[in-house]
């Protein structure tokens, strides 16, 4: 009976974990790492940028989903349940927000001053993002552009946020800060092609106005894609650590093919999430 009530607890405190999308910022700070030991693995990793970007991936996260319920505060009973959750705690979240918020003001005093006026810029985009997604009904057309919008404002958080420290880029690093926005994008695509299996009637995205057969194409176009130029990237590169990340890069792409070969099997419980999301985890092997 202990064994099965600890077992319970875990549960529920991982299923919590994920609704809060502290996965995704798990993956933003090791993928961040990963980029900030470019080239050769052996670069230092400036702390309070690392720990800016996590909570910044988490305020901005959570915002968006708070937005969502509260367009959605009416059919609230018809919500998805990681919305559902943030609807029944909402105003322990506001109040979490403003805390992390602060923190972050304070965190501010040991950025480099290049990281900050970089910070600067990536706020003001991704704020305005937050803010127009806001104003949108769910099935407004303009949504379609949600999954490019977030690609890009992702992959330029965390690679940038450690580019911003380096007076020099080689074409490794550059060509792996393309297969991560790659990536991200076939991770998003993928969970909005998954979405319109589980609803049908959901909110407007690609995978709606392309439809199934044809993000299936993309998706499968992409994984090529990204396969090839992480091989170049491995057979060309001078430093083993930048031929170890774009392994790590090729194989993130694809368990994410495995996921949309097999979507039946990861549609459970929202398998697709836990994996999809946990891609981003896989820096960990070589840091």
């Amino acid at each position: 009976m202990e064994r099965e009530l600890l077992f319970m607890n875990v549960k529920s405190f991982l299923q919590k974990a994920h609704y809060l999308s502290l996965d995704v910022v798990i993956g933003a700070v090791l993928s961040h790492i990963l980029v900030a030991r470019l080239p050769n693995g052996r670069q230092p990793v400036d702390w309070a940028t690392t720990i800016l970007l996590g909570i910044c991936v988490f305020i901005i996260y959570t915002a968006d989903r708070l937005y969502d319920v509260q367009k959605g505060l009416p059919t609230r009973a018809t919500l998805p349940p990681r919305h559902r959750f943030h609807a029944e705690n909402r105003p322990v979240l506001l109040k979490v927000l403003l805390g992390l918020v602060a923190v972050c003001l304070i965190l501010v005093f040991w950025l480099p001053k290049s990281v900050i006026w970089f910070g600067l810029a990536l706020g003001l985009a991704s704020g305005g993002y937050v803010w127009a997604v806001s104003r949108l009904p769910v099935s407004n057309q303009k949504l379609v552009w949600k999954e490019p919008v977030v690609t890009v404002l992702y992959t330029v958080g965390v690679w940038g946020s450690s580019w911003a420290q380096k007076p020099v880029l080689g074409w490794s690093e550059i060509g792996l800060g393309l297969l991560f926005l790659l990536i991200v994008f076939q991770n998003l695509l993928l969970f909005s092609v998954m979405e319109t299996y589980e609803f049908p009637h959901g909110s407007f995205s690609l995978a709606t106005l392309w439809g199934v057969d044809r993000s299936d194409v993309v998706l499968r176009t992409l994984t090529g894609v990204i396969t090839v130029l992480a091989l170049v990237i491995f057979f060309l590169a001078d430093d083993r650590f930048a031929q170890r990340a774009a392994v790590i890069e090729g194989l993130m792409s694809a368990v994410l093919y495995a996921i949309q070969r097999y979507p039946n099997r990861f549609l459970k419980n929202e398998r697709y999430r836990w994996i999809g999301d946990g891609v981003f985890w896989l820096p960990v092997l070589i840091l």
